[in-house]
C-alpha cells in the first residue's frame, strides 16, 4: 500500500486531522489498491478518510466518504464479509479502523458507519436523514452512545414515545446518564418510573451495581427534583436541589438548576447571587448565562450586563446563550439587532427556551403581540413555565383577545395551583376590564394570602385601588409593604399614587428614593421630570412650545418611539 494503514490511524489517534484529512486524499486516490480484487481496503481507507472530514467539520464531505465506503462494503463476497462484533464507541473511539491483522477481510463495521453518517447529518441539523440512517442500524446492534442519539433524534422530530423508549433503554444500561433522566423528566415520565430502570442486579460481590446507601439515594433525589420542576411543584425541587447541595457544596450544575428555577418564578435577587457563586467558582461557564443576562437586565445593571456578554464571547461565541445574551444587552438600543441575536440563539439550538422567550419580549416590546404569541407558544411546547405564560396573557391582553388571554391565565393556574404567580395572572385579566375588578381584586388578595412578599401582587392591587378611587387604600397598603421591602418600584408606584393626588412633596421624595435605590429607574426618571413641571406650575401633558416645523415634531416622534 503506497499510504501505510497504521500511519493514517496513528494521525487520528492523535488529532491530527488537517494531515489526516490530506493523507486520506492520497490513500483514497491511491493506484495500489483495486477496487475490484481489495474493496475492503478501499472502504477502510474511506473510512478513515471520513473520520479526518468529520472531525474538521466538513460533514458533506464525510457523509460522501462513508457512502462510498458502504457502497464498497457491498462488493465484498458474502463468504468473506464476516462482520466483527461491535465493542467499542463509534466517533470517539472509531478514529481507528482494523488493523491489518484483522481476522475479517472487512475491516469496517457497517453499523458504526451508518451511525457517522448519522451523526453528520445531524451536525448539520438534517433530523429526518439522520433518523433514516439510525433506523436502518438492527435493535440489537446499537451501542449505548447509537441508543442516545436515537432518543435525541426522535425527540426533535416530535416521536415522543419512541424517545422515551431509547431514553429508558439508554437508563437500563448506564443509570447516570444525566440528560437522559432531564430528558425522561421533561417528557412527562414520573419519577418512580424513571428510577425503577436503574439497574438492581447484584454483582459478583453480592452488593447491587451501584451503592443504594450511597449513590443511589442521591440520584433517585436527582431524579425527585427534576420531575418536581417539570410538574411546575418549584419549591419541591429547590427544596430538594438544597438538599443536594449540602451533601456537593459548590456544585456548578445544581447551583445552575437552582438559579434557572429562581428566575423563571420571580426570585430574582435569590437568582442572581446563585448565578454570581457559579461566576466565582468557574468564570467560564457559559450554561444559563443568557437566563443571568436577563436578570441583570431587569435590575438595570449595565456594568455586569456589558461585563457578561463580553466574557461570554471571550469563552465561546457559538453558543446559543452567546447570542440570545447580546439579544438581552442590544434591546434598548436596537430592537431589530436584538431580535436578529435571539433568532440566531435558536437557528444554533431548536429547542433553546430562553431564546424563545426573549424572542416574545422584543416582539411585545416592538408592539407586534401576534409575533409574540407564536414566540412564546414556540418556548411553551418545549417546556412550559411561568414566563411563556405570562408572555402569552400579556400579549393577548395587547391585543384585546381578553378570552384567549382568560384561557393561558388559567392554563397558567391549573398547571401551578400553588403558585401566587399563577393567581396573579387571572387577576390580570380580569383588571382588564371595569365589570372584572372585583374578581381581580380577590384574585390579588388570594395570591398575597398565598405569597405575602410577593411585591407583584401588591403593585397590581394597588393600581386597582387608584383605578377605583380608593387612593387611601394604595398607600396604606404600600406604605406596608414599605416597612419590610425597599424596592424601587413601591416608591415609583406610592410616588404616582401621591401625584394623582396633587401631593407633590411626597411624591418627590419617593421618587427621589426610587433613584436612590436604582438609578436606573426609566418610571423613576420620567415621573421624576413630569412632577417638577407641575411643581413649577407648568401642565405636564402641554405639547412643548416650539413647534416651528415639522422636523422638530418628527425627531419627538422619533425619541417617543424609542423610549417605548
Amino acid at each position: 500500500m503506497d499510504v501505510p494503514k497504521d500511519q493514517f490511524s496513528t494521525l487520528l489517534e492523535h488529532g491530527l486531522f488537517s494531515s489526516a484529512q490530506i493523507l486520506g486524499c492520497f490513500a483514497v486516490s491511491s493506484t495500489s489498491i483495486n477496487p475490484e480484487n481489495s474493496p475492503h481496503l478501499k472502504a477502510e481507507s474511506l473510512v478513515q478518510f471520513g473520520d479526518a472530514l468529520f472531525r474538521e467539520k466538513e460533514y458533506r464531505r464525510a457523509i460522501q466518504a462513508y457512502k462510498q465506503a458502504l457502497q464498497y462494503h457491498k462488493i465484498i463476497p458474502k463468504q468473506s464479509a464476516v462482520t466483527p462484533p461491535m465493542t467499542r464507541s463509534s466517533l470517539s473511539a472509531s478514529n481507528r479502523s482494523s488493523s491489518p491483522n484483522s481476522a475479517s477481510i472487512s475491516g469496517i463495521n457497517e453499523n458504526e458507519v451508518k451511525f457517522k453518517i448519522a451523526t453528520c447529518h445531524s451536525s448539520l441539523s438534517e433530523n429526518r436523514a439522520a433518523l433514516a440512517e439510525m433506523e436502518g442500524i438492527p435493535t440489537k446492534s446499537r451501542n449505548l452512545e447509537m441508543s442516545l442519539m436515537m432518543a435525541k433524534l426522535y425527540r426533535n422530530s416530535r416521536h415522543t414515545r419512541s424517545a422515551i423508549g431509547c431514553y429508558k433503554e439508554c437508563l437500563r444500561q448506564c443509570p447516570f446518564i444525566i440528560e437522559a433522566i432531564i430528558a425522561l423528566a421533561e417528557l412527562g415520565v414520573a419519577a418512580k418510573d424513571i428510577i425503577s430502570l436503574f439497574p438492581q442486579t447484584p454483582n459478583r460481590s453480592g452488593r447491587p451495581p451501584f451503592d443504594h446507601f450511597d449513590s443511589s439515594r442521591w440520584l433517585q433525589r436527582y431524579v425527585e427534583a427534576q420531575c418536581c420542576i417539570v410538574s411546575n411543584d418549584y419549591k419541591g425541587g429547590l427544596e430538594l436541589f438544597t438538599e443536594l447541595l449540602q451533601r456537593f457544596p459548590n456544585n456548578i450544575h445544581l447551583l445552575l438548576e437552582m438559579a434557572k428555577v429562581k428566575a423563571v418564578i420571580g426570585k430574582n435577587d435569590e437568582a442572581i447571587l446563585d448565578f454570581e457563586k457559579v461566576r466565582s467558582i468557574d468564570p467560564y461557564v457559559v450554561t444559563y448565562m443568557d437566563e443571568y443576562a436577563m436578570l441583570l437586565k431587569l435590575k438595570s445593571d449595565s456594568s455586569k450586563l456589558n461585563k457578561l456578554v463580553h466574557d461570554l464571547l471571550s469563552v465561546d461565541p457559538t453558543r446559543p446563550e452567546v447570542f440570545v445574551a447580546l439579544s438581552v444587552l442590544w434591546e434598548k438600543k436596537d430592537d431589530r439587532g436584538a431580535l436578529s441575536y435571539a433568532e440566531k440563539g435558536i437557528r444554533i439550538d431548536e429547542r433553546h427556551v430562553a431564546g424563545y422567550i426573549m424572542k416574545g419580549n422584543l416582539f411585545l416590546s416592538m408592539n407586534q403581540p401576534e409575533a409574540a404569541v407564536l414566540a412564546y407558544r414556540g418556548a411553551q411546547e418545549l417546556r412550559p413555565d411561568l414566563r411563556s405564560y405570562q408572555g402569552l396573557v400579556r400579549s393577548y391582553l395587547a391585543l384585546a383577545k381578553i378570552k384567549e388571554a382568560l384561557h393561558a391565565a388559567r392554563e397558567a393556574m391549573k398547571a401551578m395551583p400553588q403558585s401566587a404567580k399563577a393567581l396573579k395572572l387571572v387577576g390580570d385579566v380580569h383588571a382588564s376590564s371595569t365589570s372584572g375588578r372585583e374578581k381581580a381584586k380577590k384574585f390579588y388578595e388570594s395570591a398575597l394570602r398565598l405569597e405575602p412578599g410577593f411585591l407583584g401582587a401588591a403593585l397590581a392591587l394597588a393600581e386597582l385601588h387608584v383605578m377605583e378611587g380608593r387612593n387611601g387604600d394604595a398607600v396604606s397598603l404600600l406604605e406596608r409593604y414599605l416597612k419590610d421591602w425597599a424596592d424601587d418600584s413601591l416608591h415609583v408606584k406610592l410616588a404616582q399614587v401621591f401625584a394623582a393626588t396633587n401631593m407633590l412633596q411626597e411624591a418627590l421624595s419617593h421618587y427621589q428614593a426610587a433613584l436612590r435605590i436604582n438609578a436606573q429607574n426609566e418610571a423613576a426618571k420620567k415621573g421624576l421630570e413630569r412632577l417638577e413641571k407641575q411643581m413649577k406650575g407648568v401642565d405636564p401633558d402641554a405639547p412643548e412650545e416650539d413647534e416651528d416645523n415639522e422636523v422638530d415634531d418628527a425627531d419627538g416622534d422619533q425619541e417617543e418611539a424609542e423610549l417605548l
